[in-house]
Protein backbone atom coordinates (compact mmCIF):
# COMPACT_ATOMS: atom_id res chain seq x y z
CA UNK A 1 0.00 0.00 0.00
CA UNK A 2 1.18 3.36 -1.08
CA UNK A 3 1.99 6.16 1.80
CA UNK A 4 -0.70 8.90 1.63
CA UNK A 5 0.59 12.48 1.70
CA UNK A 6 -1.46 15.46 2.83
CA UNK A 7 -2.17 18.25 0.41
CA UNK A 8 0.45 20.75 3.07
CA UNK A 9 2.97 17.54 2.58
CA UNK A 10 3.15 18.29 -1.01
CA UNK A 11 2.78 21.77 -1.31
CA UNK A 12 5.99 21.53 0.61
CA UNK A 13 7.95 19.17 -1.66
CA UNK A 14 6.81 21.23 -4.57
CA UNK A 15 7.59 24.50 -3.32
CA UNK A 16 3.85 26.01 -4.41
CA UNK A 17 1.54 26.77 -2.36
CA UNK A 18 -1.32 24.87 -0.68
CA UNK A 19 -4.27 26.68 -2.96
CA UNK A 20 -2.25 26.09 -6.00
CA UNK A 21 -2.19 21.98 -4.90
CA UNK A 22 -6.09 21.52 -4.31
CA UNK A 23 -6.44 23.64 -7.41
CA UNK A 24 -4.49 20.98 -9.93
CA UNK A 25 -6.71 18.27 -7.74
CA UNK A 26 -10.06 19.90 -8.80
CA UNK A 27 -8.85 20.82 -12.25
CA UNK A 28 -7.96 16.63 -12.52
CA UNK A 29 -4.01 17.67 -12.72
CA UNK A 30 -2.91 16.04 -9.98
CA UNK A 31 -4.59 12.68 -8.72
CA UNK A 32 -5.54 12.20 -5.51
CA UNK A 33 -7.73 10.24 -3.37
CA UNK A 34 -10.60 11.46 -1.72
CA UNK A 35 -11.57 10.84 1.88
CA UNK A 36 -14.70 10.24 3.45
CA UNK A 37 -14.85 13.08 6.13
CA UNK A 38 -17.80 15.55 7.53
CA UNK A 39 -17.18 19.25 7.11
CA UNK A 40 -17.34 22.17 4.49
CA UNK A 41 -14.30 20.94 2.61
CA UNK A 42 -13.39 17.44 1.03
CA UNK A 43 -10.47 16.04 2.30
CA UNK A 44 -7.55 14.32 -0.05
CA UNK A 45 -4.49 12.53 0.08
CA UNK A 46 -1.92 12.38 -2.84
CA UNK A 47 -0.17 9.08 -3.06
CA UNK A 48 3.77 8.59 -2.56
CA UNK A 49 4.14 7.23 -5.77
CA UNK A 50 1.78 10.31 -7.41
CA UNK A 51 4.17 12.68 -6.27
CA UNK A 52 7.08 10.96 -7.18
CA UNK A 53 6.17 10.81 -11.21
CA UNK A 54 5.49 14.56 -10.42
CA UNK A 55 9.01 15.59 -9.30
CA UNK A 56 10.58 12.97 -11.84
CA UNK A 57 8.66 15.00 -14.52
CA UNK A 58 9.78 18.51 -13.14
CA UNK A 59 13.46 16.93 -13.13
CA UNK A 60 15.87 18.46 -16.25
CA UNK A 61 17.45 15.53 -18.05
Amino acid sequence: MSELLTISEVAHQLRVEYATVRRWINQGTLEAVRLDEEGERQGYRIKRETLDRVLNHQQPN
